[in-house]
């Protein structure tokens, strides 16, 4: 089984780069897609493309047009979809969507990030401490879980191409590498670390200085697998190849 998580940026943006034609040749049997940025109202075409490849498909938008927004496409009827999580900024910001299968659930996760200033910063540390609770309920009752999406945090020195330099820069904040480690502790598998431990491996480039180019990038977006997934997981690929954002897709691949 295929699960790729890709933040889109956009995915009207995306679907003027051939982004359909590349998720027809990568056949995943689900797509968590984040910044989807569009209410499935205004993209009839792009919704019969997805259907056309033979996928099922869930979207929870943001409240805001042209804003954040997550979905989920899949091969596989879900036997549930829950959308949003309850608390209500959250969900109107379009940041949590479920889709319960045989065997595990699925979420497609799109954290705030804290880049633009002080204000959207305090909004993720909320989000951060809610999440915490959240999941820990939600466990209870699914404890086969993968949270796929853009966390936007870089957890070690090894996940962004300068760690000296963007020391205080959000997405790199000593209190959010900690609660990213705590997250883990608590439960779940950096599914990607599980298998490869080397340095330069990025999801995420900025526009600017042709940093993508370079391959100076940051890795803020995961499969992360609780722990009695182990056993399931099988491989994960970062694929910077594919360039209809400024992030890249995440592949993992389930027994």
């Amino acid at each position: 089984m295929k699960i790729i998580s890709y933040n889109v940026n956009g995915i009207r943006a995306a679907s003027t780069k051939n982004f359909f034609g590349w998720l027809q040749a990568a056949n995943a049997d689900m797509v968590c897609l984040q910044e989807v940025k569009a209410l499935p109202a205004q993209i009839p075409e792009i919704i019969a493309l997805i259907e056309q490849l033979g996928y099922h498909h869930y979207w929870f938008p943001a409240e805001k047009k042209g804003y954040s927004g997550v979905a989920i496409l899949s091969k596989i009827k879900p036997n549930h979809v829950e959308y949003g999580c309850g608390e209500a900024w959250i969900d109107q910001e379009g940041r949590i969507l479920r889709a319960d299968f045989d065997g595990f659930s699925l979420m497609s996760l799109y954290m705030p990030s804290g880049s633009s200033g002080d204000e959207r910063q305090v909004k993720k540390y909320a989000f951060m401490r809610f999440f915490d609770m959240y999941i820990g309920n939600l466990r209870k009752e699914y404890p086969n879980l993968i949270v796929s999406g853009d966390y936007n945090i870089c957890h070690t020195a090894i996940d962004i191409h300068n760690p000296k330099s963007n020391a205080n820069s959000s997405g790199f904040l000593p209190e959010e590498r900690e609660w990213m480690q705590l997250f883990l502790d608590n439960g779940f598998i950096d599914t990607f670390r599980h298998f490869n431990k080397d340095p330069h491996h990025y999801t995420w480039w900025s526009y600017r200085a042709g940093s993508r180019g370079k391959n100076m990038g940051w890795r803020i977006d995961y499969h992360l697998a609780t722990r009695p997934m182990e056993h399931r997981l099988k491989h994960v690929r970062i694929l910077p190849d594919a360039v209809h954002s400024d992030h890249c897709p995440v592949l993992l691949e389930l027994d």
